[in-house]
């Protein structure tokens, strides 16, 4: 492998967000209304009109392949300084979690919330379906339904089981790439952020109602297949603007970077009040074959110090509604055991997902580890004991109104990660 100098392509891999945006930008005019392309972040969202009383969620997808062995750190099992010799966190430099783990210093923005039970995590968390491969990762993970001959996505399931929507039941924040997670029959719209949404064309409250006249007159008659859609894009355009002239000043200071301005947006909706039930947010560029660095600077750190910062200052944004709320993070797969001599890590198998929020059972690493001793590792890597669907299905069963019915041939194990709501 033919290391390259700078993030986030050292690698040689793929740049498969930017080949999936490519594609779907040649789909048609609807996602030009909004659209965006935005290095390594999108979120999406999803909003719902119905008698929903559950948390919102928010999918926060780590693209790339996320090292939860530099994060949630093993230091308690002797066989991790012997094969990350150069790359390892030190003990001395851990905020500890308990016997087994430490947390890497860059996410200490976080400790208030582990030591007051609303922030945990899963270590060696995987798939039915293992693969090295981003692109087939991806869409296993998303789709989430290995064996099965279902081709939608795990999101786009669990919406259809709730009533129908307003305009907002599916939407994109920060580019015009759709995630496998939302596709099924779902209409979706697409929207760099809340400010930036509006109709191309349209600069004023005037031009915009001359818009929205002139376009739901030629839908007039129209067939469902193409009037619901438009009608569906006008309403979001609609109710996007009231929430423009409203204005928003967080109750937070948020990093000045894609990912904190995407949960800033993220809480906006939330406090607006508009039925926000579903949030998702890619935050790319994990993929860290090469210089990953070291633990007080790098690749890693700078990474992990964005996710930290923009993840507290969202749960303090949010105020009381924090309570009603579930993050759970999520990557294709996690990194290889041992460092290679680049100074980085390659694809690997088990992962770590981090949990925060009011219902979460925080203060804790949950899931079964399997050690790191050469007979225990899958394919030489850090093996998965817990089912990621397992995580989600335990979250969609006590904090969001749903059932594991999503996730075909799902066994019945939970870990206990959240508490069922009141």
């Amino acid at each position: 492998m033919t290391a390259m100098t700078t993030p986030p392509q050292k690698c040689g891999c793929p740049d498969y967000s930017m080949s999936r945006r490519a594609f779907l930008g040649r789909l048609g005019a609807v996602g030009a209304l909004a659209g965006l392309t935005s290095t390594g972040l999108s979120t999406q969202m999803a909003f719902g009109a119905g008698p929903y009383t559950g948390d919102v969620l928010v999918v926060l997808s780590l693209r790339g392949g996320f090292d939860g062995l530099n994060t949630i750190v093993p230091t308690g099992d002797p066989r991790y300084t012997e094969v990350r010799p150069s790359i390892r966190i030190p003990q001395g430099a851990l905020l500890p979690l308990d016997e087994m783990f430490g947390l890497h210093p860059a996410m200490a923005p976080l400790m208030p919330w582990w030591n007051s039970g609303d922030f945990a995590a899963v270590q060696a968390v995987g798939m039915a379906n293992q693969t090295r491969s981003h692109f087939e990762a991806m869409e296993e993970m998303e789709r989430a339904a290995p064996g099965s001959s279902l081709r939608t996505g795990w999101l786009d399931r669990t919406l259809g089981l709730r009533d129908t929507g307003s305009a907002f039941q599916a939407v994109q924040i920060g580019s015009s790439m759709a995630a496998s997670a939302f596709r099924g029959p779902s209409p979706e719209l697409a929207m760099r952020s809340i400010d930036d949404f509006d109709l191309s064309g349209a600069w004023d409250a005037t031009e915009r109602r001359r818009w929205s006249d002139a376009l739901t007159g030629l839908h007039a008659g129209a067939p469902p297949m193409v009037a619901t859609p438009a009608a569906t894009t006008l309403g979001a355009l609609a109710g996007a603007a009231a929430m423009q002239d409203a204005g928003y000043t967080p109750d937070a200071d948020y990093p000045n970077s894609d990912l904190g301005r995407a949960m800033r947006d993220v809480a906006r909706v939330i406090k607006s009040d508009v039925g926000l039930q579903v949030a998702a947010v890619d935050y790319g560029d994990w993929d860290m074959h090469t210089d990953m660095g070291t633990v007080n600077s790098g690749w890693l750190t700078d990474k992990l110090s964005e996710l930290a910062r923009s993840l507290a200052a969202f749960a303090t944004d949010l105020g009381a509604k924090f309570g009603d709320v579930t993050v759970v993070t999520l990557t294709e797969f996690g990194r290889s055991l041992v460092e290679n001599g680049s100074g980085g890590v390659d694809h690997g198998h088990g992962q770590a997902v981090l949990l925060l929020g009011g219902g979460v059972n925080g203060g804790q690493v949950h899931g079964t580890w399997p050690t790191l001793e050469r007979d225990a590792l899958a394919g030489g890597d850090l093996a998965g004991t817990t089912d990621y669907r397992q995580i989600l299905a335990e979250i969609l069963e006590k904090r969001c109104q749903g059932s594991s019915s999503v996730f075909p041939d799902l066994t019945s194990d939970r870990l206990g990660v959240v508490r069922a709501r009141g």
